[in-house]
């Protein structure tokens, strides 16, 4: 595995792993029509959104690391009481 598939596949670098393998299994399953998935891209780029807002606020606050971990996202998650993307 390169570089770039490991830091994308990354549970702490990446927020939206599970939504990303969703789109895939999406477009495998309707023989790449992206008409059929466009649900799943969108909840894709809910995701990408929620968690760069968040990483732009820690970072004017001066929180490192920008991207909380797997398990800070896991505990803001339930505090939430889900996903809200």
């Amino acid at each position: 595995m390169d570089k770039n598939t490991r830091k994308v596949r990354n549970q702490d670098i990446n927020p939206c792993i599970e939504e990303s393998d969703a789109s895939q299994k999406c477009l495998d399953a309707y023989n790449y029509d992206k008409s059929m998935c466009s649900a799943y891209f969108q909840r894709y780029k809910n995701c990408r959104k929620y968690w760069h807002n968040i990483m732009l606020e820690r970072r004017r606050e001066g929180v490192k690391p920008d991207m909380p971990t797997a398990a800070e996202r896991q505990e803001r998650l339930t505090a939430l009481g889900g996903k809200p993307y």
